[in-house]
């Protein structure tokens, strides 16, 4: 694969510099390409036969893998043809499996409360850990930031009397999250405690928590409000947020603002979760409801 390797590294390049790719993105692309490229032989010159033996070669995988493997092929095999590297595209040959996006696991606001009842208990002994541990979850749950963004936030991210955090996300692209006055108090609760040295908010040695660090600390803190481990994570609190705002009565486009989702049908699917909501809302205010 010595010629594939270049192409995928100028491929990698192209998706960084001009799709503003993450370093995680870039891996699970090349990750991606280089199973494909054992499949194929050569990626260079695979053709539309070749790549219609991929979906017998794939039968073992789930769905979803075949799906991100195949987009990977898709966006290769586009930027081959683009840049002259061969004289077609044969990707229209990939597999397509039918995918049907999962509903998201989610937490009631009970146990919600049930996990901050817990995690103030703890905050008021004033042990350091357990004050930053609050300053966490109000951030998951209130901002509803990505476990990334919350363990990479600089140690001034949160600042009196502004009540947003400005976040560059995905994609390198920046939005707009909001700060609670609970989490800019907690925050300031954790500042007078933190050590005073480091760029980081929430530091771990010589560099910020990790996201396996904090995926431990949220399924302790949801121990101790009594919910499975299996029910809780970083993101299943990104979630919340996300479902009991739209409960609240939030637009669907602020929310996919807040959530900082390239494509509303991303956000779309908080609507699936909170049918019961929506089926109110008509009943409440469309006007053949009343007749």
């Amino acid at each position: 694969m010595a010629d594939d390797r270049l192409l995928v590294d100028r491929f990698l390049e192209m998706m960084a510099a001009e799709a503003g790719s993450s370093p995680n993105t870039l891996a699970a692309y090349r990750s991606d390409l280089t199973a494909a490229a054992g499949d194929l032989g050569r990626l260079e010159t695979a053709d539309t036969d070749a790549l219609g033996t991929l979906g017998e070669a794939w039968a073992g995988l789930a769905p979803a893998t075949v799906a991100r493997r195949a987009a990977a092929l898709r966006r290769f095999f586009g930027f081959l043809f683009d840049e002259g590297f061969r004289p077609d595209d044969p990707s229209a040959a990939l597999p397509r499996p039918s995918l049907r996006r999962p509903l998201p696991k989610i937490l009631d606001t009970h146990e919600v409360e049930a996990m901050f009842a817990a995690a103030e208990e703890r905050a008021a002994s004033g042990q350091p850990v357990a004050v930053r541990n609050l300053a966490l979850l109000e951030l998951l749950y209130g901002s509803g930031l990505r476990a990334t963004e919350l363990v990479s936030l600089p140690r001034r991210a949160v600042r009196p009397g502004q009540p947003f955090l400005m976040l560059r996300g995905k994609g390198d692209k920046e939005r707009l999250a909001p700060v609670s006055g609970r989490a800019a108090s907690a925050v300031e609760a954790w500042l007078k405690l933190a050590p005073a040295d480091g760029p980081w908010l929430f530091p771990s040695g010589k560099k910020h928590l990790s996201r396996v660090r904090l995926y431990q600390l949220v399924r302790a803190m949801g121990a101790d409000a009594g919910i499975p481990p299996e029910r809780i994570s970083p993101h299943v609190l990104r979630h919340a947020f996300a479902t009991h705002l739209l409960a609240g009565g939030a637009d669907l486009r602020v929310l996919q603002s807040l959530l900082g989702h390239a494509d509303i049908a991303t956000t779309q699917i908080y609507t699936h979760v909170d049918a019961g909501r929506l089926v109110e809302l008509v009943n409440a205010r469309h006007p053949l409801a009343q007749r």
